[in-house]
C-alpha cells in the first residue's frame, strides 16, 4: 500500500523550489538552453537560518495562510486532564432486554432499525416462550382436564339453581366458586400456550444498538436494544488522584477545536480501575453527535491559579529533540523556535508558563509549515 502524506506535505517539500522560482532565482539569457540543468535558487526563499531561525518571505507567510496572535499575561485556573467515555444518562436511555427465553417475532411495524426514533411504551419486538415437547404436551394434557372439569362445574351449577327452592343457598355459593376458579385455572394455562411477552421501549429517543433478527430464539435476560436520548448523555472519566477528583470546579470536554462545558455531577466512593470514577452531565448539539462508549478526554479546572499566556493548542509543536516549542514571530519575515513550558487549559488551548514573554506574536496557524521548512 503507498503511503498517504497530508497535503501540505508536498507543499512544504517543494516550497523552496518554487519561492525561488517567484522571488528572484537566476534565470538563463536568451538564446541559451541548459537542458536538464536543475535552476540556480537564490537566497530570497523560505530557509532554516544556522541559529534555528526561519527566513520566511511575505509571499510565502500568505501561500502558508500564516497567522499569529500577540499573547498576553492572564490568571487561568489550573486544569488537568482525565480520560473517559460517553456513557448513557440512566434517566434518558435504557436497555430491552427479553424477560423470557423464546422466540423473537417482529413487533406491530416490524423490527426497528439503528438510529429510528421512537416512543416510550412502543412495542418493539415480541417473544414467544419456547417450551420442550414433555412441558408443553402436560400444559395441553392440563388444559384439556381444567376443560372437562369445568364442563361439570357448569353442568352442577345448573342443576342447584334448579333445585334453589330445596337446595341449601351455601351449596350454589361453592358451586359458583367452583366454576369461577376454573376459569381462573384455564385462561391461565391459555395464556401460558399463547403468550408473547411484548418488548416495550422504555423511554423516548433512538435506537442506539439492536442485536434482532426475526425468528431469533434469545434467552431470558439478553440484551435486544439500547435507546438514548441522544441530547441527553453523560460522561464518565477516571481520576487516580483523590484529591484532585475532589477539588473539581469545572470541567469541559474536549471536541475538535471546541471546549463543550460539563457539570459535575458527582465523584464516585468506590475504586474502578484503581481510580475513583467522576460523573459529568453535558447537552447540546456537539455532544449528540458522540456515541455511547467513545473514548473522550475531559479538562477539570480546580480553584487555583497560574499565570501564563493563553496560545490555541495547534501552536504548540515538538523540534527534532522532542521539547515543547512555539513559533514567535521576531521580524516581518523571521521566526524563531522558543522552546517552552505549559499547562493545559480546556483542550482547545494551552497556557505557556515559559520561553515567551507577553506582547510578542506567536504563529497559531500554520506553524506546522514553519516547522517543517529546513
Amino acid at each position: 500500500m503507498k503511503p498517504r502524506h497530508h497535503p501540505g506535505y508536498f507543499l512544504v517539500a517543494s516550497l523552496p523550489l518554487v519561492l525561488a522560482i517567484a522571488f528572484g532565482s537566476a534565470r538563463a539569457g536568451d538564446g541559451h538552453d541548459h537542458g536538464e540543468a536543475p535552476a540556480a535558487v537564490g537566497g530570497n526563499g523560505p530557509k532554516r537560518q544556522s541559529d534555528g531561525r526561519v527566513f520566511l518571505p511575505k509571499g510565502a507567510q500568505h501561500q502558508l495562510s500564516i497567522r499569529t496572535l500577540t499573547v498576553n499575561e492572564a490568571e487561568h485556573p489550573r486544569v488537568f486532564e482525565l480520560a473517559g467515555k460517553i456513557a448513557m444518562d440512566p434517566n434518558a436511555g435504557g436497555k430491552v432486554q427479553a424477560a423470557l427465553g423464546g422466540r423473537l417475532e417482529a413487533g406491530p411495524k416490524g423490527l426497528p432499525m439503528l438510529g429510528q426514533r421512537v416512543r416510550q411504551g412502543d412495542v418493539l419486538a415480541y417473544v414467544v416462550p419456547t417450551a420442550g415437547a414433555l412441558e408443553h404436551a402436560n400444559q395441553l394434557a392440563q388444559q384439556a382436564e381444567l376443560r372437562a372439569a369445568r364442563r361439570l362445574a357448569e353442568k352442577r351449577l345448573a342443576r342447584l339453581q334448579a333445585l334453589a327452592d330445596t337446595v341449601p343457598r351455601k351449596d350454589i355459593e361453592a358451586a359458583e366458586s367452583d366454576l369461577a376458579s376454573l376459569d381462573g385455572r384455564l385462561r391461565a394455562v391459555d395464556n401460558g400456550l399463547s403468550r408473547r411477552d411484548a418488548l416495550r421501549a422504555p423511554v423516548s429517543g433512538v435506537i442506539a444498538s439492536a442485536n434482532a433478527v426475526a425468528g431469533q430464539v434469545m434467552e431470558a435476560g439478553e440484551l435486544v436494544f439500547e435507546v438514548i436520548d441522544p441530547s441527553r448523555l453523560q460522561v464518565e472519566a477516571l481520576a487516580y488522584d483523590a484529591a484532585q477528583a475532589q477539588g473539581i470546579a469545572a470541567a469541559h470536554l474536549a471536541l475538535g477545536e471546541q471546549a463543550l462545558p460539563l457539570k459535575l455531577l458527582g465523584v464516585g466512593r468506590s475504586l474502578r480501575e484503581q481510580a475513583l470514577p467522576i460523573s459529568f452531565a453535558g447537552r447540546g448539539e456537539s455532544l449528540a453527535g458522540l456515541a455511547v462508549g467513545q473514548p473522550v478526554k475531559v479538562y477539570a479546572e480546580t480553584r487555583q491559579r497560574i499565570k501564563g499566556l493563553a496560545v490555541p493548542q495547534a501552536a504548540l509543536l515538538k523540534n527534532p529533540a522532542n521539547q515543547a516549542v512555539v513559533w514567535v514571530k521576531e521580524d516581518a519575515e523571521i521566526f524563531a523556535p522558543r522552546v517552552v513550558t505549559y499547562a493545559p487549559l480546556d483542550g482547545s488551548s494551552v497556557a505557556l508558563i515559559s520561553g515567551v514573554k507577553a506582547g510578542e506574536r506567536v504563529a497559531t496557524q500554520g506553524a506546522s509549515f514553519i516547522n517543517q521548512i529546513r
